[in-house]
């Protein structure tokens, strides 16, 4: 009986509340891209930046966690603004990676900075796992949101962790092409998201 009391009060809610975050902040979708940010960086730079994304991700989706709707009202910022500074980021690097190869220009080292922007925010958090988390507080509670948001935030972890291997087995050249491909994909992302951005902002 307290078994069954246990799944039905945390795990199945859990269950609830991990699967549509699971895919609002898409860890399989971020690695590629990820992988793309910081191939030129050594090892322990790459380490820098997955500490700051993960840093980042999680001190950000706590606090919205935490203030919920509060900070957005206090600060005079909407989701749509958001979406639309979001996007914003994403295209111009995009299309600065793009345009450099194109042009055969070198391309410029990123820094650790950029666990912070782009990965950390608004990549992992970004604002479909914001809405999502609101929506979620208010269906399941704090607690059970809190364990679903930390499960997500370690299975990211652990993909932005192996994805070097990933890329060793698919060799630099297969890399670089597949990297290309997901500046294209960044792009239209960031597009999307400057579109939804705007159509918040007109309804």
């Amino acid at each position: 009986m307290e078994t069954t009391g246990f799944i039905m009060n945390f795990l199945q809610p859990f269950m609830l509340a991990f699967l549509p975050l699971f895919v609002a902040m898409e860890p399989i979708g971020i690695m590629p891209i990820y992988v793309n940010l910081t191939r030129q960086l050594e090892h322990h730079e790459k380490r820098k930046v997955l500490f700051y994304s993960i840093l980042t991700a999680t001190a950000i989706t706590l606090a919205f966690l935490i203030l919920g709707r509060a900070m957005f009202v206090f600060l005079g910022i909407t989701i749509s603004d958001f979406q639309i500074a979001g996007g914003l980021i994403l295209l111009s690097i995009a299309i600065g990676d793009i345009v450099n190869t194109a042009r055969g220009l070198p391309e410029v080292p990123p820094t650790a900075g950029v666990g912070i922007v782009p990965i950390g925010t608004p990549l992992i958090a970004g604002p479909a796992a914001l809405t999502t988390l609101l929506m979620l507080s208010d269906l399941y509670g704090f607690t059970v949101t809190l364990a679903a948001l930390l499960a997500n935030l370690a299975i990211i972890w652990l993909s932005l962790r192996v994805s070097e291997r990933i890329v060793y087995y698919i060799g630099d050249k297969g890399a670089l092409g597949i990297s290309k491909v997901i500046s294209l994909l960044l792009a239209a992302i960031a597009v999307m998201m400057i579109r939804r951005g705007l159509e918040g902002l007109l309804t």
